[in-house]
């Protein structure tokens, strides 16, 4: 899938939880992503996430950041 495509879905993923408190909404767009997303998905996310994440939003970025924490699809991503 298209890094583009994967930045779309996690801002839109983000935007149906922004209407809650900030740590809430980080953790329950986090929480769905690891979730439903395969990890062929999180890996690529996590990818662009070290290539400098553009065109993340904020919320989006820092649900990203929290996903990958204890992921351990995320250990065979990072550099």
């Amino acid at each position: 899938m298209s890094a583009d495509k994967l930045v779309r879905m996690a801002n839109q993923i983000a935007d149906f939880f922004r209407s809650q408190p900030e740590d809430s909404a980080v953790a329950g767009a986090a929480d769905h992503m690891k979730s439903f997303w395969n990890p062929v998905m999180r890996r690529q996310i996590y990818a662009h996430l070290d290539a400098g994440g553009t065109g993340l939003d904020t919320l989006a970025l820092d649900a990203v950041k929290l996903m990958r924490t204890g992921d351990p699809v995320a250990a065979k991503t990072k550099t």
